[in-house]
């Protein structure tokens, strides 16, 4: 499991550096302005799992699932803390798996 570095995003344009989805899943920091980035390389569709913890005592435990395609690359977020940081204060992610799978944390 690595812990992602949150890249910011410039008004000029910005080339992210995309890192391997780890096999036992990733952490990044959460934020009002944080996302997930996931690029699928694979040829075949994977879930990508964000881990929610209950926004209050009456609440429930929601986790975020978003399929991603083969081929495709998505935004995920807003990341915020109140729905998303786990007791260590960050973001956990799973994957369903993680051949040819790319992940980085942005921020916009």
């Amino acid at each position: 499991m690595a812990t992602l570095t949150v890249q910011a995003v410039s008004p000029l344009g910005t080339v992210h550096t995309l890192a391997a989805a780890a096999g036992g899943g990733d952490k990044m920091p959460p934020g009002n302005h944080n996302f997930l980035v996931v690029k699928n390389g694979d040829a075949g569709s994977h879930t990508v799992t964000i881990n929610s913890v209950p926004l209050s005592n009456f609440g429930t435990d929601e986790d975020l699932v978003v399929a991603v395609a083969a081929g495709v690359t998505k935004l995920i977020g807003p990341l915020p803390a109140n729905r998303f940081a786990g007791t260590d204060g960050l973001v956990a992610i799973t994957y369903d798996g993680v051949t040819s799978v790319t992940v980085a944390a942005v921020e916009a």
